[in-house]
């Protein structure tokens, strides 16, 4: 039984080292492993990389405000007029005559023509709010990316707890089992009584119980860190199940100025005000007048016409017959600068401004919260630190006091002088001081991670 008291101890206190059940390092899914697939797959990714490219459409349109358009054409033309009566007069007397005129033109006209707002103050402000709104959507895409790592490692580690604590239940349940057969034992030597053996008994069903709720918390984080990282569960392999504890000496300070200079969502919250107060200069400068310049450029324009002349009289008054001409144009080209002014425009710059001084409102408001917020969110993350540092401390110290109660119970059980409920009390506090050293530990690289996530590491 010391043997055994041994080895709980030693499995208790070395699963904050080992690796459980990993055939090989190579095989195993890491921390960092696990925040690599994470930023590939995850959807919180896919949708920050989606809005850096509505970004790009609204710089792309943005710039069709203030870059010259160009168009080009080929129109092919048939015309036909017929029938056409005019009457005849001569010396201000109409002679009852009629001048009948068919008309036939045709043509092909090849074209370009082109428009450019040359001075558009409007326009130009409004290209560098779409500029700024790009940048802030690329650090915000590297905020997201930072916000993903963190919930990669919290969820990974939680996974890892999962599979410490179950390899703890299962060393319980083998430890319950153990003491059920050594009660049995000396039950049928007469040295306990029956009243032992049952709550022997007690003790190894809610054991078995503990281990089966422990391998379902395995599978249920398993699920979990798969959906965090886009994975099939079953394509996560082996968990690298090491839970090494370092202690970092953090400088609060240091880590505020860090803070300050590095993280993304702040900068993005910086350039997003930016953006917003460009967008509503836009607005308003769109009552300024701006400038135009236009043009066209025509070639080969040909045309054919036909007249046919039908006189009455005997003799006529004139000669029948038919007339016909040709005309045709190598080219014909036109440019024309306009001021434009929309002084009124039913509105449409009022609600514009209305619409962009509250996204600048909203804009200030978000960037002051991330400020304000920056120092308490570096002092909470260093007092979680601190807090795991001090509960992984007082876990080893319960794990020792709990191994060596179990030991010294184990032995006055033996001669008599504890009862059956002291031995499975001291097995129990064993398993709890086991659980909160692994919860203890899990917690300080939740906590390292949460530290690098408030001072803006980037992955």
């Amino acid at each position: 039984m010391r043997t055994t008291l041994r080895a709980a101890a030693v499995l208790a206190a070395a699963s904050m080292t080992m690796t459980a059940g990993s055939p090989s390092r190579a095989e195993t899914l890491s921390a960092d492993r696990a925040v690599q697939i994470a930023l590939r797959h995850s959807p919180d990714v896919v949708n920050a990389g989606a809005s850096v490219l509505d970004a790009k459409g609204g710089v792309y349109g943005a710039y069709s405000g203030v870059l010259p358009h160009v168009s080009a054409s080929v129109a092919r033309d048939n015309n036909v007029a017929s029938g056409i009566l005019s009457p005849i007069v001569i010396n201000g007397i109409p002679t009852g005559g009629t001048f009948v005129q068919d008309r036939e033109s045709h043509g092909t006209t090849p074209g370009i023509s082109g428009s450019w707002s040359v001075l558009n103050l409007s326009s130009i402000e409004g290209l560098s709010s779409a500029k700024s709104s790009l940048r802030a959507a690329k650090q915000r895409l590297a905020s997201s990316r930072n916000d993903i790592a963190f919930n990669t490692r919290r969820q990974f580690y939680e996974a890892v707890k999962s599979v410490h604590l179950a390899g703890v239940a299962n060393f319980a349940l083998h430890l319950a089992r153990d003491n059920e057969r050594r009660v049995r034992a000396l039950f049928e030597v007469g040295s306990v009584s029956r009243s032992d053996v049952l709550k022997a008994q007690v003790n190894t069903a809610q054991s078995e119980l503990d281990s089966v709720s422990a391998e379902q918390a395995v599978l249920v984080q398993r699920v979990a860190l798969a959906s965090v990282i886009g994975l099939e569960e079953g394509k996560l392999g082996e968990i690298d199940t090491v839970l090494s504890v370092q202690d970092h000496d953090y400088d609060e300070a240091a880590l505020l100025a860090e803070a300050g200079r590095n993280r993304a969502d702040l900068q993005a919250a910086e350039i997003s005000v930016r953006a917003a107060q460009a967008s509503k200069m836009a607005a308003r400068l769109a009552r300024v007048p701006y400038l135009t310049v236009s043009g066209g450029y025509e070639i080969n324009v040909n045309s054919r016409s036909a007249s046919t002349v039908e006189p009455p009289g005997n003799p006529p008054f004139a000669n029948p017959g038919v007339e016909g001409f040709n005309s045709s144009t190598d080219r014909q080209s036109s440019v024309r600068l306009a001021l434009n002014w929309d002084f009124i425009d039913g509105l449409s710059s009022d609600a514009r401004n209305a619409s962009a001084s509250a996204q600048l409102e909203r804009a200030i408001a978000a960037r002051d919260a991330l400020k304000r917020n920056l120092a308490s969110d570096v002092h909470q993350a260093l007092v979680a630190y601190h807090d795991g540092l001090a509960q992984g401390e007082v876990a080893k110290r319960g794990l020792d006091s709990a191994s060596e109660n179990l030991k010294l119970t184990q032995q006055k059980y033996n001669v008599g002088s504890a009862t059956i409920l002291d031995l499975v009390d001291a097995q129990v506090q064993l398993e709890r001081a086991a659980n909160n050293r692994v919860t203890a530990a899990a917690a300080i690289r939740v906590a390292e991670a949460q530290v690098d996530r408030v001072r803006g590491k980037q992955e």
